[in-house]
């Protein structure tokens, strides 16, 4: 029996010709992550160990939680990273004006790459499976072996197909394609599975695309989500690389759980209603209008410049209704810039939204958009749990920057085809 993407790149950072689900397995890591709410709890278990960090070129500190720094605590955690750091002398450590979201600064610079096997103090590292690699979440202790050693067990997870077809819709993002998939299987419905993505369809997904529903595959209760290696990826990863990689392909016999279907043509633009990400409708099919009092367009989902195009290009010429604040977080230095360079902070700016510095800020309920009792926010973020971005008495609507660019100009959840 074969293999599927997943299983390669356990077997080979365990030293193993063939892994089987269930199987536990010790690998070698090539990346190690935390962030400035994470790291300061795994450095404390590190220190402990009275070890040196086992490789300084592969751990990344980034500070982008509640950074910069909103208040007392935040400024001390982030200064438990900033001397870390510095005493290890981490090469993948940014401070602010260089530090960016952590997923999306670490694909964007070509820090995780095609058969890396990357673990993160962060529910959301499975986004690196957009770039062919095996990228997952772990807890606080689990990091601290990982910084003293570069090393981590795993449990071998069996795999759910994911089969897409078709083209996507010029008002399709995959932040679609992730919220119809969790609304079709639930958030437990591929619990500790790997969401492998297979098909015709995959090559009509931008790399954007990919990382977004990477992003959200923990959405659904999975361990990992991840992509093959294709001309899209190859594009992407090449010039950002400056390390060899070894990208995967699932074998022809390599065996899955289940096969999910889609048909990316079909797809038409959704939202999520509160308070989980399975409550997903069309738009068109929501009845009575639903007024809205925040937009959030950013985040390490949606931050990237990918996003900030399509967003610009739906508010250009309008306002952000008058009951609405509209909050634009760019997801790296990069993208900060680049959006400046095109004009897109320039059509954030005339249509009445505000910009961020790149920070996860508000998807967390950190700062920069935090919801009072009763408000409701179209978020690009990746959860809506009960005040998951404020007060337990306000609602998050997650959507892709489609909807909700044209939602901030229309004051209520809307398509982007109702913006005229």
């Amino acid at each position: 029996m074969g293999m599927n993407m997943s299983e390669k790149i356990l077997a080979r950072h365990a030293g193993l010709d063939h892994v089987e689900p269930g199987q536990l397995v010790v690998c070698r890591l090539d990346m190690v992550l935390a962030n400035d709410v994470t790291g300061p709890p795994s450095i404390k278990e590190f220190e402990k160990t009275g070890r040196p960090v086992f490789d300084r070129t592969k751990i990344a500190l980034i500070p982008d939680h509640f950074q910069p720094a909103k208040d007392i605590k935040s400024a001390e955690l982030a200064k438990i990273m900033r001397d870390f750091a510095h005493k290890h002398n981490i090469l993948h450590y940014y401070e602010q004006g260089r530090v960016g979201i952590e997923h999306v600064i670490l694909p964007e610079r070509g820090i995780v790459g095609p058969g890396m096997l990357t673990i993160g103090a962060d529910s959301h590292t499975c986004t690196y499976g957009a770039v062919n690699g095996f990228s997952t979440g772990v807890g606080t202790t689990d990091l601290a072996v990982g910084i003293a050693t570069g090393e981590a067990w795993f449990k071998v997870p069996e795999a759910i197909n994911v089969h897409l077809t078709g083209k996507k819709p010029q008002d399709i993002s995959g932040k679609d394609v992730i919220l119809t998939l969790i609304g079709m299987i639930g958030v437990d419905g591929a619990l500790y599975k790997s969401l492998e993505f297979t098909g015709e369809g995959v090559a009509s997904l931008s790399m954007t695309d990919r990382l977004t529903i990477a992003n959200m595959a923990i959405e659904a209760g999975a361990k990992n989500g991840i992509f093959p290696y294709d001309d899209v990826c190859r594009a992407y990863v090449e010039g950002r690389m400056t390390k060899p990689f070894a990208p995967v392909a699932a074998d022809a016999d390599a065996r899955y759980a289940q096969t999910v279907e889609i048909d990316l043509s079909a797809l038409r633009p959704v939202v999520s209603f509160p308070h989980l990400p399975e409550n997903t409708k069309r738009v068109m099919d929501i009845g009575a209008p639903i007024a809205i009092d925040q937009v959030v367009i950013g985040s390490c989902t949606n931050g990237r410049l990918e996003d900030m195009e399509i967003a610009a290009s739906i508010l250009k010429g309008h306002k952000v209704h008058e009951r609405v604040r509209c909050i634009v977080i760019p997801g790296s230095p990069y993208v900060y810039e680049e959006s400046m360079k095109r004009g897109y902070l320039a059509i954030f700016m005339e249509a009445g939204a505000a910009i961020s510095t790149p920070t996860c800020g508000p998807c967390l309920g950190g700062y920069m958009g935090i919801l009072a009792a009763g408000e409701r926010c179209v978020s690009t973020t990746n959860r809506n749990f009960r005040g998951r971005m404020g007060h337990v008495d306000s609602e998050v609507y997650l959507a892709g920057p489609h909807v909700a660019a044209a939602s901030a100009i229309l004051g209520r959840i809307a398509a982007p085809e109702e913006v005229a």
